[in-house]
């Protein structure tokens, strides 16, 4: 939809003529009648019509006849919110005890029975309520009183909605009623509800007009049985008239008596001519009004479309989803969404003979960002196509089918146009995804390259160079050649433990199966073999931690034993994890040449990271230094709740490569 001062235009399928959607559709409407309406010039208005569209449409093509006509199609299973059952409709009985022959006369006059408590006792509790509330309004009792009474005016709707199916009028369950952040939001939007206003003209105009019922209803019902019972007052009840006593006897007897069963027939009529005026009323006042009820299927669409697209990760089901969503919010019957190349992303129908629709398929210009295009096509049916924009390029389109006679609105559109927007954003967000795997999958390949050069790598060719040296010496210097073989034999062994570190990086899933102690140990070992370092470990037994947590102990411990190296210059590491109670410690402490805490306010950048790892999972971290003296990072994590039984590991060594 383009919006030009204010006004939403649809821009159509030739790209080069507009129309506002509403003269569009009253031509379509008026098309629609000329070729329903038999007879003589039919023909030629509906050529006038068709003439006077901004789109190509021959009259053949609109003659067609509709191959979906007669077919029954049920929506999807979304939230629906009609307004209402509309008041039923007196059945046409035949004689003259068809009032009082038909069930629903019984049922209103229970609710026109119920209707003077109910509305008496709702009068009085909004009118006392409203009336205290503005005495005591200098008082702190008055606001909470007019918010109480102003709260009791949708609560007692629903009450009067309920007592309303006796009338024969169905309402359909409104939204779940929103949660608010304090009163005064709720204030604000409760006042600006116009169905606020609406109920509470219901519940002030029932006490009166249920008063009017009992009035007229009681004085029929009155006479007519005072009518009816005439043979018995006639004994014992004597009337007197000018001094003289009344005695009905005879054909006046009868004739009293066939008034009264008359009148019986005639307040039958008069029930139901009320209960009818109760269920217009009802209905008026307390349905949900078509375009609200419209509003509301959009904005639960709405709302459901952009809870899937921020949180849906996979994105064929995620546009099926939108498809569906718009389809089940809207008039169309088949809504798709299509590639820029024709090829269907996602469909929802309401009958799968649309699946086959040429205009669900196939490569169509894409109307202008914000645009819609609306013609008809093969069928006599209304297609609305409108873009699908995916990071500022086209992503391709969203189509809307309608059947003959039935067109969008302006409302519509913009809702249709809502959905076009998510679907782009999925769009985009799944190539933004595919494009970051792209690169992570780079990076990771890069890092395991730099891994493998300088540690398996370097291995390797150590070991080759020892093996070659105790080969040329085998013979001339057996202890030369010893040597070289002790050699060879720790370049393996280092090796190996770099090569189980480096899978216990690239496979999050190894940490879950080893335990925390073998990966330590495992990086401890390579930690002698690369650097030389003598660490002295003291791990026991595998600490209760959950996967979690046993993850950032084990990056922290990595990123500490990494520091040692780099930057602390050390000779000897010791490394511990125990339990203390419900905590977890894991030390790291060196012999290295230290720092200045007070020097690093904010600590350095892997300080920072080691601190957000721990604090992600509960845990604190602390880091001690002195210069020249060295330094200890100790980790404290939350033991878990559901111990494992403690599985015994390698015996505590003074040193890993002991």
């Amino acid at each position: 939809m383009e919006v030009n001062d204010g006004v939403k235009r649809a821009s159509l399928a030739d790209g080069r003529r507009f129309i506002k959607v509403p003269d569009l559709l009253a031509r379509l409407s008026r098309l629609a009648a000329a070729r329903a309406r038999p007879g003589r010039g039919a023909a030629e208005r509906a050529a006038r019509l068709i003439s006077s569209l901004p789109f190509p449409l021959s009259a053949d093509a609109a003659a067609r006849p509709n191959p979906y006509a007669g077919r029954i199609m049920e929506p999807m299973p979304l939230p629906s919110f009609p307004p209402a059952t509309p008041p039923w409709e007196p059945t046409r009985r035949e004689g003259p005890l068809a009032d009082l022959l038909d069930p629903r006369t019984y049922r209103t006059a229970l609710y026109v029975g119920l209707s003077l408590p109910v509305g008496g006792l709702v009068f009085a509790l909004l009118t006392s309520g409203l009336l205290t509330g503005v005495v005591t309004l200098f008082l702190l009792i008055g606001v909470p009183l007019l918010l109480a009474t102003l709260w009791l005016v949708p609560a007692l709707a629903d009450v009067q909605r309920w007592l309303a199916g006796l009338l024969g009028v169905r309402f359909s369950r409104r939204t779940p009623p929103a949660v608010f952040a304090g009163v005064l939001p709720w204030l604000r939007a409760t006042l600006a509800d116009g169905m606020t206003y609406r109920a509470l003209m219901f519940h002030l105009l029932q006490f009166p007009l249920a008063v009017l019922s009992w009035l007229v209803l009681g004085t029929l019902l009155a006479a007519s049985l005072a009518a009816l019972t005439v043979p018995w007052w006639n004994v014992t009840v004597p009337v007197t008239w000018n001094g003289g006593r009344v005695v009905f006897a005879g054909t006046a007897l009868l004739g009293v008596m066939l008034a009264g069963a008359g009148g019986l027939l005639v307040t039958a009529g008069v029930l139901n001519l009320l209960g009818r005026v109760w269920a217009w009323l009802a209905f008026a006042l307390l349905a949900v009004g078509r375009a609200e009820a419209s509003a509301q299927r959009e904005v639960v669409a709405l709302r459901r479309a952009a809870g899937r697209v921020a949180l849906g990760d996979d994105l064929e089901a995620t546009l099926a989803d939108l498809a569906g969503q718009a389809r089940a919010a809207s008039t169309a019957r088949a809504v798709a969404l299509v590639a820029p190349d024709g090829t269907r992303h996602a469909a929802s129908v309401t009958s799968g003979a649309f699946l086959e629709h040429p205009a669900l398929r196939g490569v169509v210009a894409s109307p202008p960002p914000g645009g819609a295009d609306v013609g008809y096509v093969e069928g006599g049916c209304l297609l609305a196509t409108l873009p699908v924009v995916a990071g500022g390029t086209g992503g391709g389109t969203l189509r809307a089918l309608y059947l003959p006679g039935t067109a969008p609105g302006q409302e519509e559109l913009a809702f249709l146009l809502s959905i076009a927007d998510h679907a782009g954003t999925a769009l985009h967000a799944a190539e933004l995804i595919r494009r970051a795997s792209e690169k992570a999958g780079e990076q990771e390949r890069a890092r395991l390259a730099r891994e493998l050069h300088d540690s398996v790598a370097q291995a390797l060719y150590g070991i080759t160079l020892g093996a070659k040296t105790a080969r040329a010496t085998l013979e001339r210097d057996a202890e030369r050649t010893r040597a070289s073989l002790d050699y060879t034999i720790r370049l393996a062994e280092g090796g190996v433990s770099e090569m189980k570190a480096l899978l216990f990086s690239l496979r999050p899933d190894a940490l879950e199966e080893g335990g925390l102690v073998a990966a330590l140990t495992q990086n401890a070992h390579a930690l002698e073999a690369r650097h030389g370092l003598t660490v002295h470990a003291s791990l026991k037994v595998e600490p209760p931690l959950t996967p979690a947590a046993q993850a950032a102990a084990y990056r922290v411990a990595q990123e500490a034993l990494h520091n040692t190296v780099k930057h602390a210059r050390a000779t000897a590491v010791w490394l511990g994890v125990r339990q203390e109670g419900t905590r977890v410690l894991v030390e790291v402490r060196d012999d290295g040449r230290g720092f200045d805490p007070a020097a690093l306010r904010g600590g350095t950048l892997g300080q920072r990271s080691m601190r957000e790892r721990a604090q992600g999972v509960g845990g604190t971290l602390t880091v001690q230094s002195t210069p020249g003296k060295g330094t200890v990072v100790t980790l404290t994590l939350p033991a878990a709740e559901q111990t494992a039984t403690p599985q015994a590991t390698a015996p505590e060594r003074d040193e890993v490569g002991a």
